[in-house]
């Protein structure tokens, strides 16, 4: 069977690529907290309900890393009381297709994993 182009078992894993776009989005509330701005922007606040069991301190340092990264826009605006929203830069947008495929790919994953009922 051929390799997908770029990416073989035997590859540099220094230089790899995918293992560095992994490291972007890796962290146990990233993903979706991507999902939940691929919805739109959102205040803080709303990520928050959105994803009971994630305390502030913990969303806060996975929204800082996703901004050093170039994948969330943090804007602030100057108001009383402050507002922040939280949105998604042009790079971020374009995960958009890569999970949605790891949307389905898991929904795949979990049918065959599903005991066969009948």
């Amino acid at each position: 069977m051929d390799e997908p182009t770029g990416f073989s078992a035997s590859h540099d894993h220094t230089n790899c690529k995918a293992e560095l776009a992994l490291r972007v989005i890796q962290g146990r509330w990233k993903l979706l907290v991507l999902r939940e701005l691929m919805e739109g922007v959102q205040r803080f606040s709303a990520l928050q309900r959105a994803l009971p069991g994630v305390s502030q301190k913990v969303l806060t340092a996975q929204l800082r890393e996703l901004e050093a990264n170039g994948v969330v826009q943090r804007t602030a605006y100057p108001e009383v009381p402050p507002r922040v929203e939280y949105g998604l830069t042009a790079l971020g947008r374009e995960l958009i297709p890569v999970l949605e495929g790891l949307h389905a790919w898991g929904q795949q994953v979990a049918e065959a994993a599903a005991p066969e009922t009948g």
